[in-house]
Protein backbone atom coordinates (compact mmCIF):
# COMPACT_ATOMS: atom_id res chain seq x y z
CA UNK A 1 0.00 0.00 0.00
CA UNK A 2 0.69 3.48 -0.68
CA UNK A 3 0.66 6.55 2.29
CA UNK A 4 -1.59 9.48 1.23
CA UNK A 5 0.56 12.48 2.47
CA UNK A 6 -0.58 15.82 3.38
CA UNK A 7 0.50 18.99 1.97
CA UNK A 8 2.80 19.30 5.18
CA UNK A 9 4.00 15.92 4.77
CA UNK A 10 4.45 15.89 1.52
CA UNK A 11 6.87 19.56 2.38
CA UNK A 12 8.58 18.00 5.22
CA UNK A 13 9.49 14.79 2.92
CA UNK A 14 11.24 16.96 -0.02
CA UNK A 15 12.69 18.65 2.87
CA UNK A 16 14.21 15.34 4.11
CA UNK A 17 15.02 14.36 0.66
CA UNK A 18 17.31 17.11 0.12
CA UNK A 19 18.76 17.26 3.51
CA UNK A 20 19.78 13.45 3.62
CA UNK A 21 20.12 12.65 0.37
CA UNK A 22 21.25 15.54 -0.94
CA UNK A 23 19.05 15.83 -3.86
CA UNK A 24 19.01 19.88 -4.17
CA UNK A 25 15.29 20.83 -4.81
CA UNK A 26 15.32 22.45 -8.17
CA UNK A 27 16.08 18.58 -9.54
CA UNK A 28 12.90 17.21 -7.48
CA UNK A 29 11.22 19.97 -9.34
CA UNK A 30 12.76 19.18 -12.89
CA UNK A 31 12.14 15.53 -12.18
CA UNK A 32 8.40 16.21 -11.22
CA UNK A 33 8.24 18.16 -14.54
CA UNK A 34 9.75 15.42 -16.69
CA UNK A 35 7.12 12.92 -14.99
CA UNK A 36 4.39 15.28 -15.94
CA UNK A 37 5.49 15.84 -19.95
CA UNK A 38 6.05 11.88 -19.94
CA UNK A 39 2.29 11.19 -19.19
CA UNK A 40 1.37 14.29 -21.60
CA UNK A 41 3.26 12.14 -24.47
CA UNK A 42 2.05 8.99 -23.21
CA UNK A 43 -1.65 10.00 -24.01
CA UNK A 44 -0.86 10.70 -27.97
CA UNK A 45 -0.21 7.99 -29.43
CA UNK A 46 0.78 9.41 -32.55
CA UNK A 47 3.51 11.75 -31.02
CA UNK A 48 3.47 15.26 -29.77
CA UNK A 49 5.73 16.93 -31.54
CA UNK A 50 2.86 18.66 -33.77
CA UNK A 51 0.37 19.65 -30.81
CA UNK A 52 -0.15 23.00 -29.03
CA UNK A 53 0.01 23.65 -25.38
CA UNK A 54 -1.54 25.89 -23.28
CA UNK A 55 0.46 26.62 -19.34
CA UNK A 56 -1.15 28.48 -16.82
CA UNK A 57 1.14 28.98 -14.20
CA UNK A 58 0.61 31.03 -10.64
CA UNK A 59 3.62 32.37 -8.85
CA UNK A 60 4.47 29.43 -6.46
CA UNK A 61 6.78 26.02 -6.77
CA UNK A 62 3.40 24.58 -9.12
CA UNK A 63 3.62 27.53 -11.16
CA UNK A 64 7.70 26.63 -11.52
CA UNK A 65 6.49 23.32 -12.06
CA UNK A 66 4.59 23.96 -15.29
CA UNK A 67 7.23 26.34 -16.32
CA UNK A 68 9.75 23.52 -16.61
CA UNK A 69 7.33 21.62 -18.40
CA UNK A 70 6.62 24.38 -20.77
CA UNK A 71 10.31 23.67 -21.57
CA UNK A 72 10.36 19.94 -21.67
CA UNK A 73 7.48 20.31 -24.18
CA UNK A 74 8.85 22.42 -26.06
CA UNK A 75 12.06 20.28 -26.03
CA UNK A 76 10.20 17.32 -27.57
CA UNK A 77 8.75 19.88 -30.24
CA UNK A 78 5.31 21.26 -28.97
CA UNK A 79 4.37 24.89 -29.56
CA UNK A 80 3.83 26.02 -26.16
CA UNK A 81 2.23 29.11 -24.63
CA UNK A 82 3.01 29.78 -21.28
CA UNK A 83 0.67 32.44 -18.70
CA UNK A 84 2.06 33.44 -15.43
CA UNK A 85 -0.55 34.74 -13.43
CA UNK A 86 2.05 37.60 -11.48
CA UNK A 87 4.96 38.78 -12.38
CA UNK A 88 8.91 36.85 -12.05
CA UNK A 89 9.78 39.38 -9.35
CA UNK A 90 6.99 38.31 -7.65
CA UNK A 91 7.99 34.90 -7.50
CA UNK A 92 11.19 33.52 -5.81
CA UNK A 93 13.52 30.13 -5.60
CA UNK A 94 13.02 27.51 -8.04
CA UNK A 95 10.31 28.66 -9.32
CA UNK A 96 11.67 31.97 -10.30
CA UNK A 97 14.55 30.32 -12.36
CA UNK A 98 12.53 28.21 -14.10
CA UNK A 99 10.22 31.35 -14.97
CA UNK A 100 13.21 33.18 -15.60
CA UNK A 101 14.36 30.45 -18.33
CA UNK A 102 11.48 30.42 -20.43
CA UNK A 103 11.04 34.13 -20.44
CA UNK A 104 14.40 33.65 -22.06
CA UNK A 105 13.53 31.08 -24.30
CA UNK A 106 10.43 33.35 -25.35
CA UNK A 107 10.11 33.33 -29.23
CA UNK A 108 13.32 30.46 -29.86
CA UNK A 109 12.78 27.71 -31.68
CA UNK A 110 14.25 24.47 -31.73
CA UNK A 111 15.45 21.76 -34.19
CA UNK A 112 12.13 20.06 -32.95
CA UNK A 113 10.11 22.64 -34.45
CA UNK A 114 8.70 23.81 -31.51
CA UNK A 115 7.82 27.52 -30.09
CA UNK A 116 7.70 29.25 -26.63
CA UNK A 117 5.33 32.14 -26.10
CA UNK A 118 5.89 33.75 -22.68
CA UNK A 119 3.49 36.03 -20.99
CA UNK A 120 3.25 37.82 -17.65
CA UNK A 121 -0.59 38.34 -16.63
CA UNK A 122 -1.02 41.38 -13.98
CA UNK A 123 -4.35 42.07 -14.19
CA UNK A 124 -6.08 38.51 -14.68
CA UNK A 125 -9.60 40.48 -15.83
CA UNK A 126 -8.38 41.80 -18.66
CA UNK A 127 -7.09 38.12 -20.28
CA UNK A 128 -10.06 35.88 -19.03
CA UNK A 129 -12.17 36.70 -22.30
CA UNK A 130 -9.29 35.90 -24.34
CA UNK A 131 -8.33 32.84 -22.26
CA UNK A 132 -11.80 31.42 -22.91
CA UNK A 133 -12.07 31.99 -26.91
CA UNK A 134 -7.86 30.56 -27.10
CA UNK A 135 -8.88 26.92 -24.78
CA UNK A 136 -10.36 25.09 -27.42
CA UNK A 137 -7.26 25.86 -30.55
CA UNK A 138 -4.83 24.50 -27.88
CA UNK A 139 -4.05 20.31 -28.09
CA UNK A 140 -3.47 20.58 -24.04
CA UNK A 141 -4.03 22.62 -21.29
CA UNK A 142 -1.97 22.21 -18.40
CA UNK A 143 -3.60 23.43 -14.81
CA UNK A 144 -0.39 24.76 -12.92
CA UNK A 145 -1.95 27.16 -10.28
CA UNK A 146 -2.09 26.60 -7.27
CA UNK A 147 -0.68 23.38 -6.16
CA UNK A 148 -0.87 21.50 -2.52
CA UNK A 149 -0.17 25.10 -0.41
CA UNK A 150 -4.29 26.35 -1.10
CA UNK A 151 -6.21 26.17 1.63
CA UNK A 152 -8.88 28.79 1.53
CA UNK A 153 -11.24 29.21 -2.05
CA UNK A 154 -10.08 30.89 -4.59
CA UNK A 155 -11.88 34.34 -5.50
CA UNK A 156 -12.10 36.48 -8.00
CA UNK A 157 -10.76 36.50 -11.59
CA UNK A 158 -8.58 33.35 -10.57
CA UNK A 159 -11.51 31.66 -9.89
CA UNK A 160 -13.35 32.04 -13.02
CA UNK A 161 -10.03 30.47 -14.43
CA UNK A 162 -10.20 27.52 -12.43
CA UNK A 163 -14.25 27.20 -13.72
CA UNK A 164 -12.67 27.62 -17.21
CA UNK A 165 -10.92 24.07 -16.60
CA UNK A 166 -14.31 22.26 -16.30
CA UNK A 167 -15.37 18.86 -17.77
CA UNK A 168 -14.25 18.82 -21.43
CA UNK A 169 -15.90 16.27 -22.89
CA UNK A 170 -15.98 16.76 -26.60
CA UNK A 171 -13.62 15.51 -29.20
CA UNK A 172 -12.27 19.10 -30.17
CA UNK A 173 -11.86 19.65 -26.39
CA UNK A 174 -8.01 19.95 -25.01
CA UNK A 175 -6.33 17.35 -22.86
CA UNK A 176 -6.57 19.42 -19.27
CA UNK A 177 -3.77 18.28 -17.38
CA UNK A 178 -3.34 19.23 -13.48
CA UNK A 179 -0.33 19.23 -11.61
CA UNK A 180 -0.60 17.57 -8.28
CA UNK A 181 -3.85 18.85 -7.38
CA UNK A 182 -6.58 20.26 -9.63
CA UNK A 183 -6.31 24.09 -8.98
CA UNK A 184 -8.78 24.98 -6.66
CA UNK A 185 -8.74 22.14 -4.42
CA UNK A 186 -7.48 21.92 -0.82
CA UNK A 187 -5.35 18.91 -1.00
CA UNK A 188 -6.10 17.86 2.33
CA UNK A 189 -9.52 17.76 2.10
CA UNK A 190 -12.12 15.10 0.63
CA UNK A 191 -14.78 18.18 0.07
CA UNK A 192 -13.93 21.09 -2.67
CA UNK A 193 -13.60 24.75 -0.57
CA UNK A 194 -14.60 26.46 -3.95
CA UNK A 195 -14.11 27.40 -7.38
CA UNK A 196 -11.78 24.46 -8.79
CA UNK A 197 -10.59 22.95 -11.97
CA UNK A 198 -11.56 19.23 -13.38
CA UNK A 199 -8.69 17.63 -15.04
CA UNK A 200 -8.39 14.68 -17.93
CA UNK A 201 -5.15 13.81 -16.09
CA UNK A 202 -3.35 14.41 -12.71
CA UNK A 203 0.35 13.92 -12.16
CA UNK A 204 0.92 13.93 -8.40
CA UNK A 205 3.83 13.51 -6.78
CA UNK A 206 5.74 10.98 -4.87
CA UNK A 207 2.79 9.92 -2.95
CA UNK A 208 -1.12 11.00 -3.34
CA UNK A 209 -2.90 13.38 -1.37
CA UNK A 210 -6.28 13.40 0.31
CA UNK A 211 -7.98 15.31 -2.43
CA UNK A 212 -6.45 12.57 -4.96
CA UNK A 213 -8.19 9.98 -3.77
CA UNK A 214 -11.27 10.78 -1.70
CA UNK A 215 -14.41 11.41 -3.10
CA UNK A 216 -15.59 13.88 -4.24
CA UNK A 217 -12.73 15.87 -4.52
CA UNK A 218 -11.16 13.10 -6.28
CA UNK A 219 -13.80 12.98 -9.24
CA UNK A 220 -12.07 16.97 -9.87
CA UNK A 221 -8.46 14.56 -10.70
CA UNK A 222 -9.79 12.27 -13.89
CA UNK A 223 -6.77 9.63 -14.77
CA UNK A 224 -4.28 9.61 -11.21
CA UNK A 225 -1.03 9.36 -12.30
CA UNK A 226 1.69 9.05 -8.75
CA UNK A 227 5.04 9.56 -9.77
CA UNK A 228 8.56 9.39 -8.14
CA UNK A 229 10.85 12.23 -8.33
CA UNK A 230 13.50 10.57 -5.87
CA UNK A 231 12.17 10.63 -2.53
CA UNK A 232 13.24 7.10 -0.74
CA UNK A 233 10.30 5.14 0.55
CA UNK A 234 12.37 5.32 4.11
CA UNK A 235 11.88 8.64 3.99
CA UNK A 236 8.32 8.86 2.98
CA UNK A 237 7.68 6.57 6.60
CA UNK A 238 9.20 8.99 8.49
CA UNK A 239 6.53 11.31 7.19
CA UNK A 240 4.27 9.55 9.97
CA UNK A 241 1.28 9.43 7.73
CA UNK A 242 -1.71 7.16 8.66
CA UNK A 243 -3.62 7.17 5.32
CA UNK A 244 -2.69 4.78 2.73
CA UNK A 245 -4.14 3.51 -0.64
CA UNK A 246 -4.27 0.00 -1.46
CA UNK A 247 -2.54 -1.59 -4.53
CA UNK A 248 -2.34 -4.90 -6.42
CA UNK A 249 0.48 -5.24 -4.13
CA UNK A 250 -1.24 -5.90 -1.17
CA UNK A 251 -3.31 -8.74 -2.48
CA UNK A 252 -0.34 -9.86 -4.34
CA UNK A 253 1.83 -10.38 -0.86
CA UNK A 254 -1.39 -11.69 0.54
CA UNK A 255 -2.11 -14.57 -2.31
CA UNK A 256 2.05 -15.70 -1.87
CA UNK A 257 1.86 -16.07 1.51
CA UNK A 258 -1.85 -18.34 1.65
CA UNK A 259 -0.05 -20.19 -1.46
CA UNK A 260 -1.25 -23.37 -1.92
CA UNK A 261 1.49 -26.57 -1.27
CA UNK A 262 1.70 -30.32 -1.92
CA UNK A 263 0.68 -30.77 1.75
CA UNK A 264 -2.39 -28.32 1.80
CA UNK A 265 -5.90 -30.00 2.26
CA UNK A 266 -9.02 -28.73 3.38
CA UNK A 267 -8.63 -28.47 7.06
CA UNK A 268 -4.95 -26.50 6.39
CA UNK A 269 -6.63 -24.12 4.22
CA UNK A 270 -9.13 -22.86 6.68
CA UNK A 271 -12.51 -23.46 7.81
CA UNK A 272 -15.35 -20.86 7.54
CA UNK A 273 -19.16 -20.96 9.46
CA UNK A 274 -21.82 -18.39 7.91
CA UNK A 275 -24.77 -17.84 9.78
CA UNK A 276 -27.00 -16.13 6.79
CA UNK A 277 -30.49 -16.14 5.73
CA UNK A 278 -34.07 -16.06 6.24
CA UNK A 279 -37.41 -17.04 4.94
CA UNK A 280 -37.82 -13.24 3.40
CA UNK A 281 -34.10 -13.08 2.14
CA UNK A 282 -32.57 -16.28 0.62
CA UNK A 283 -30.32 -14.97 -1.99
CA UNK A 284 -27.75 -12.92 0.50
CA UNK A 285 -26.97 -16.36 2.10
CA UNK A 286 -26.39 -18.06 -1.31
CA UNK A 287 -24.22 -14.97 -2.53
CA UNK A 288 -22.27 -14.98 0.37
CA UNK A 289 -21.93 -18.68 0.40
CA UNK A 290 -20.95 -18.89 -3.12
CA UNK A 291 -18.31 -15.85 -3.09
CA UNK A 292 -16.34 -17.69 0.54
CA UNK A 293 -16.10 -20.88 -1.54
CA UNK A 294 -14.33 -19.50 -4.25
CA UNK A 295 -11.79 -17.62 -1.83
CA UNK A 296 -9.41 -20.72 -1.02
CA UNK A 297 -10.85 -21.41 2.20
CA UNK A 298 -11.00 -24.99 2.82
CA UNK A 299 -14.56 -25.70 4.08
CA UNK A 300 -17.74 -23.36 3.82
CA UNK A 301 -20.52 -24.00 5.72
CA UNK A 302 -23.78 -22.05 5.90
CA UNK A 303 -26.43 -22.29 8.88
CA UNK A 304 -29.91 -21.13 7.80
CA UNK A 305 -33.45 -20.82 9.46
CA UNK A 306 -35.46 -24.25 8.59
CA UNK A 307 -37.86 -22.60 6.49
CA UNK A 308 -35.24 -20.79 4.50
CA UNK A 309 -33.13 -24.14 4.07
CA UNK A 310 -34.49 -25.96 1.28
CA UNK A 311 -34.68 -22.71 -1.37
CA UNK A 312 -30.69 -22.40 -0.30
CA UNK A 313 -29.71 -25.57 -0.15
CA UNK A 314 -31.17 -25.95 -3.63
CA UNK A 315 -29.47 -22.34 -5.39
CA UNK A 316 -25.30 -22.75 -3.13
CA UNK A 317 -23.39 -24.36 -5.14
CA UNK A 318 -22.68 -28.00 -4.08
CA UNK A 319 -19.49 -27.87 -2.03
CA UNK A 320 -20.84 -25.88 0.61
CA UNK A 321 -22.19 -27.56 3.17
CA UNK A 322 -25.76 -26.69 4.90
CA UNK A 323 -27.47 -26.40 8.21
CA UNK A 324 -30.74 -26.08 9.51
CA UNK A 325 -31.01 -23.52 12.46
CA UNK A 326 -34.27 -23.04 14.62
CA UNK A 327 -36.65 -19.99 14.03
CA UNK A 328 -38.54 -17.76 14.94
CA UNK A 329 -42.11 -16.98 13.73
CA UNK A 330 -41.23 -14.42 10.81
CA UNK A 331 -38.52 -17.32 9.69
CA UNK A 332 -35.24 -15.33 11.40
CA UNK A 333 -32.48 -17.47 13.57
CA UNK A 334 -34.04 -17.89 16.73
CA UNK A 335 -31.71 -17.59 19.82
CA UNK A 336 -32.72 -21.02 20.54
CA UNK A 337 -29.99 -21.93 17.66
CA UNK A 338 -27.66 -21.07 19.42
CA UNK A 339 -26.31 -24.29 20.95
CA UNK A 340 -26.77 -25.69 17.27
CA UNK A 341 -24.23 -23.07 15.89
CA UNK A 342 -22.12 -24.04 18.76
CA UNK A 343 -21.76 -27.42 18.26
CA UNK A 344 -20.88 -26.66 14.48
CA UNK A 345 -18.46 -24.06 14.91
CA UNK A 346 -16.05 -25.69 16.92
CA UNK A 347 -12.67 -26.27 15.07
CA UNK A 348 -14.17 -23.56 12.55
CA UNK A 349 -11.15 -20.65 11.74
CA UNK A 350 -13.73 -17.66 11.27
CA UNK A 351 -17.24 -17.29 11.43
CA UNK A 352 -19.34 -14.38 9.61
CA UNK A 353 -23.23 -13.64 10.70
CA UNK A 354 -25.76 -11.48 9.44
CA UNK A 355 -26.53 -11.54 5.55
CA UNK A 356 -30.35 -11.57 5.26
CA UNK A 357 -30.65 -12.58 8.74
CA UNK A 358 -33.38 -10.28 9.72
CA UNK A 359 -33.25 -7.80 12.97
CA UNK A 360 -37.12 -7.05 13.65
CA UNK A 361 -37.15 -9.72 16.50
CA UNK A 362 -35.13 -9.65 19.99
CA UNK A 363 -34.29 -13.36 19.65
CA UNK A 364 -32.77 -12.97 16.43
CA UNK A 365 -30.67 -10.04 17.79
CA UNK A 366 -29.47 -12.14 20.96
CA UNK A 367 -28.50 -14.52 18.53
CA UNK A 368 -26.07 -12.41 16.74
CA UNK A 369 -24.83 -10.60 20.35
CA UNK A 370 -24.19 -14.09 21.83
CA UNK A 371 -22.09 -15.72 18.50
CA UNK A 372 -20.33 -12.32 19.03
CA UNK A 373 -19.54 -11.79 22.32
CA UNK A 374 -19.11 -15.88 22.73
CA UNK A 375 -16.82 -16.80 19.81
CA UNK A 376 -13.18 -17.19 20.09
CA UNK A 377 -12.47 -16.42 16.60
CA UNK A 378 -12.80 -13.78 14.42
CA UNK A 379 -16.13 -12.50 13.35
CA UNK A 380 -17.40 -10.93 10.30
CA UNK A 381 -20.41 -8.76 11.05
CA UNK A 382 -22.48 -7.37 7.92
CA UNK A 383 -26.27 -5.91 7.44
CA UNK A 384 -28.57 -7.28 10.18
CA UNK A 385 -26.01 -9.03 12.38
CA UNK A 386 -24.79 -5.27 12.33
CA UNK A 387 -28.70 -3.71 12.94
CA UNK A 388 -28.31 -6.82 15.61
CA UNK A 389 -25.57 -4.67 17.79
CA UNK A 390 -26.67 -1.27 16.84
CA UNK A 391 -25.75 1.05 18.72
CA UNK A 392 -22.43 -0.45 19.28
CA UNK A 393 -21.49 -1.15 22.85
CA UNK A 394 -19.36 -4.77 21.99
CA UNK A 395 -15.71 -4.44 21.56
CA UNK A 396 -12.96 -6.30 19.54
CA UNK A 397 -11.10 -8.09 22.08
CA UNK A 398 -7.33 -9.66 20.86
CA UNK A 399 -8.45 -13.39 21.59
CA UNK A 400 -11.62 -12.51 19.63
CA UNK A 401 -11.10 -10.47 16.65
CA UNK A 402 -14.13 -8.20 15.30
CA UNK A 403 -14.40 -7.09 11.79
CA UNK A 404 -17.54 -5.17 10.18
CA UNK A 405 -18.80 -3.83 7.47
CA UNK A 406 -21.43 -1.77 7.33
CA UNK A 407 -22.26 1.01 4.74
CA UNK A 408 -23.08 4.69 5.76
CA UNK A 409 -27.13 3.91 7.27
CA UNK A 410 -25.69 0.85 8.71
CA UNK A 411 -22.40 2.72 10.47
CA UNK A 412 -24.71 5.80 11.35
CA UNK A 413 -26.90 3.16 13.48
CA UNK A 414 -23.80 1.69 14.92
CA UNK A 415 -22.91 5.14 16.27
CA UNK A 416 -26.44 5.86 17.36
CA UNK A 417 -26.81 8.80 15.36
CA UNK A 418 -29.11 10.20 12.59
CA UNK A 419 -26.18 13.03 12.37
CA UNK A 420 -25.02 12.82 8.48
CA UNK A 421 -22.76 15.38 9.45
CA UNK A 422 -20.35 12.99 11.67
CA UNK A 423 -19.12 11.62 8.10
CA UNK A 424 -18.08 14.68 6.85
CA UNK A 425 -14.75 13.36 7.38
CA UNK A 426 -14.80 9.40 6.81
CA UNK A 427 -11.24 9.01 7.72
CA UNK A 428 -11.87 10.70 10.97
CA UNK A 429 -14.92 9.34 11.97
CA UNK A 430 -13.74 5.06 10.80
CA UNK A 431 -10.29 5.79 12.84
CA UNK A 432 -11.80 7.00 15.76
CA UNK A 433 -14.18 4.13 15.69
CA UNK A 434 -11.91 1.34 14.99
CA UNK A 435 -9.44 2.14 17.91
CA UNK A 436 -12.57 3.14 20.36
CA UNK A 437 -14.03 -0.33 19.65
CA UNK A 438 -10.78 -1.87 19.11
CA UNK A 439 -11.95 -3.90 16.02
CA UNK A 440 -11.41 -3.85 12.05
CA UNK A 441 -14.27 -1.63 9.98
CA UNK A 442 -14.72 -1.48 6.43
CA UNK A 443 -16.83 1.63 5.95
CA UNK A 444 -18.48 0.36 1.80
CA UNK A 445 -19.06 2.95 -0.17
CA UNK A 446 -17.31 5.24 -3.10
CA UNK A 447 -13.74 5.06 -1.91
CA UNK A 448 -14.72 2.40 0.66
CA UNK A 449 -12.66 2.84 3.85
CA UNK A 450 -10.89 0.03 6.02
CA UNK A 451 -9.38 0.65 9.16
CA UNK A 452 -7.52 -0.74 11.94
CA UNK A 453 -7.53 -1.09 15.47
CA UNK A 454 -4.28 1.13 15.84
CA UNK A 455 -5.64 4.03 13.50
CA UNK A 456 -4.11 2.91 10.14
CA UNK A 457 -6.49 3.80 7.57
CA UNK A 458 -6.32 2.47 4.17
CA UNK A 459 -8.39 3.83 0.92
CA UNK A 460 -9.55 0.91 -1.37
CA UNK A 461 -8.31 2.06 -4.87
CA UNK A 462 -10.71 -0.66 -7.11
CA UNK A 463 -14.14 -0.59 -7.26
CA UNK A 464 -17.02 1.66 -9.22
CA UNK A 465 -20.39 2.52 -8.91
CA UNK A 466 -21.72 -0.85 -10.75
CA UNK A 467 -20.97 -2.25 -7.26
CA UNK A 468 -24.00 -0.32 -5.53
CA UNK A 469 -26.65 -2.83 -5.97
CA UNK A 470 -28.17 -5.22 -4.30
CA UNK A 471 -25.84 -8.65 -3.46
CA UNK A 472 -22.89 -7.09 -3.40
CA UNK A 473 -22.64 -6.64 -0.12
CA UNK A 474 -22.96 -10.29 0.81
CA UNK A 475 -20.16 -11.36 -1.87
CA UNK A 476 -17.84 -9.05 0.34
CA UNK A 477 -18.97 -10.42 3.45
CA UNK A 478 -18.22 -13.93 1.81
CA UNK A 479 -14.90 -12.74 0.26
CA UNK A 480 -13.33 -11.20 3.68
CA UNK A 481 -14.88 -13.78 5.61
CA UNK A 482 -13.09 -16.72 3.67
CA UNK A 483 -9.75 -14.97 3.77
CA UNK A 484 -10.10 -14.21 7.35
CA UNK A 485 -10.88 -18.16 7.63
CA UNK A 486 -7.53 -18.67 5.74
CA UNK A 487 -5.62 -15.66 7.81
CA UNK A 488 -6.25 -17.21 11.19
CA UNK A 489 -5.53 -20.73 10.19
CA UNK A 490 -1.92 -19.79 8.59
CA UNK A 491 -1.57 -17.03 11.15
CA UNK A 492 -1.50 -13.63 9.13
CA UNK A 493 -2.11 -10.12 10.35
CA UNK A 494 -5.95 -9.83 9.82
CA UNK A 495 -5.75 -6.08 8.76
CA UNK A 496 -3.54 -6.62 5.83
CA UNK A 497 -6.11 -9.80 4.69
CA UNK A 498 -9.33 -7.52 5.02
CA UNK A 499 -7.32 -5.01 3.11
CA UNK A 500 -6.69 -7.37 0.32
CA UNK A 501 -9.83 -8.91 0.40
CA UNK A 502 -11.78 -5.75 0.04
CA UNK A 503 -9.02 -4.86 -3.06
CA UNK A 504 -9.77 -7.69 -4.91
CA UNK A 505 -13.70 -7.97 -4.39
CA UNK A 506 -13.56 -4.45 -6.09
CA UNK A 507 -11.06 -5.25 -8.56
CA UNK A 508 -13.66 -8.37 -9.87
CA UNK A 509 -15.82 -5.64 -9.52
CA UNK A 510 -13.85 -3.60 -12.29
CA UNK A 511 -13.32 -6.62 -14.36
CA UNK A 512 -17.35 -7.19 -14.07
CA UNK A 513 -17.86 -3.76 -15.17
CA UNK A 514 -15.75 -4.27 -18.64
CA UNK A 515 -17.60 -7.68 -19.19
CA UNK A 516 -21.06 -6.24 -18.74
CA UNK A 517 -21.12 -2.53 -18.04
CA UNK A 518 -22.48 -0.60 -15.00
CA UNK A 519 -26.07 -0.81 -15.75
CA UNK A 520 -25.95 -4.38 -16.35
CA UNK A 521 -23.30 -5.93 -14.09
CA UNK A 522 -25.08 -7.95 -11.19
CA UNK A 523 -23.51 -9.55 -8.49
CA UNK A 524 -23.42 -13.03 -9.60
CA UNK A 525 -21.28 -11.03 -12.10
CA UNK A 526 -18.90 -10.10 -9.91
CA UNK A 527 -18.87 -13.38 -7.56
CA UNK A 528 -18.11 -14.83 -11.16
CA UNK A 529 -15.25 -12.41 -12.24
CA UNK A 530 -13.00 -13.20 -8.54
CA UNK A 531 -11.06 -16.03 -10.37
CA UNK A 532 -10.19 -13.22 -12.87
CA UNK A 533 -8.96 -10.59 -10.55
CA UNK A 534 -6.96 -13.08 -8.73
CA UNK A 535 -5.26 -14.16 -11.82
CA UNK A 536 -4.72 -10.73 -12.85
CA UNK A 537 -3.06 -9.42 -9.41
CA UNK A 538 -1.26 -13.17 -9.94
CA UNK A 539 -0.16 -12.09 -13.18
CA UNK A 540 0.66 -8.47 -12.98
CA UNK A 541 3.07 -8.87 -10.27
CA UNK A 542 5.38 -12.18 -11.32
Amino acid sequence: MRSVLTAAQMREADRLTTEECGIPSIVLMENAANAVASAIEDRFDFGIGDLSALILCGKGNNGGDGAAVARLLWLRGVSVRVLLFGNIEDTKGDARENFSIVRNLSEASNEAGGRIEFAEVAEVGRWIEAIRSELERFDVVVDALFGTGLSRPVEGDLAKICEMLGRMDDPGDPLVVSIDVPSGLDADKAEPIGPHAFADLTVTFTSPKPANVLPPASRANGELITAGIGTPTEIVDKTGSRLFLSDHGDAHEWLKKTAFTDSSYKKTRGTLLIIAGSEKYTGAAVLAANAASETGVGMVTLASPKSAFGPIAERVIPEVITVALEETASGSASSDSYDTIAGVAGGMDAIAIGCGLGSEEESTRELVRKVIEESDVPVVVDADGLNSIAPISIRGKEGRPLILTPHQGEFLRLLGTEDKGVLDDRVGAVRRFAEDFSLILVLKGERTLVASPKGDVVIISTGNSGLGKAGNGDNLTGIIAGFVAQSHRLGIDLFETVVAAVHLAGLAGDIARGDFGAHSMLASDVRRSFAAAVRFVERDLE
